[in-house]
């Protein structure tokens, strides 16, 4: 399809316009918030099976913001085609990063392309190291 893109116009396509897979996006949230739910449930409970119960319905909350932050990241980002071809493919790559931290960003109310050249597994470290009620950096 790139070839054929590339041999019609002489240049590369452009990136899919934002709002043009809204559609693809808003059909797959469910399934998102569901695997949000789970991550949110997974990593906060810590193997902890008491805690893991009593963070379900808070996750699950959690996971309806999250969603739509997510889809509105991806549709005002221009990267709706990587996202949705990652999530299809039941993969985390470049254009998913992206829309994560454009919601990190709008979380912590700072311009949107502020973390661009934070690693994700940076911001984990440093937040994931906080104990709750502990001291942080």
């Amino acid at each position: 399809m790139l070839g054929a893109s590339l041999a019609l116009t002489g240049s590369p396509p452009a990136p899919a316009r934002a709002g043009l897979l809204t559609p693809v996006l808003q059909l797959m949230r469910p399934q998102l918030e569901t695997r949000l739910a789970k991550v949110c449930v997974e990593t906060a409970a810590g193997g902890n099976s008491e805690l893991r119960r009593s963070l379900v319905e808070p996750c699950q909350q959690l996971a309806v913001p999250t969603s739509r932050c997510l889809i509105e990241e991806t549709d005002s980002s221009g990267r709706g085609l990587g996202v949705v071809t990652e999530l299809l493919s039941g993969r985390f790559g470049d254009d998913s990063e992206v829309v994560v931290k454009r919601c990190l960003a709008r979380l912590f109310g700072i311009p949107a392309d502020s973390l661009r050249d934070v690693r994700l597994r940076d911001l984990g470290r440093h937040f994931g190291s906080r104990q709750v009620g502990g001291e942080g950096p």
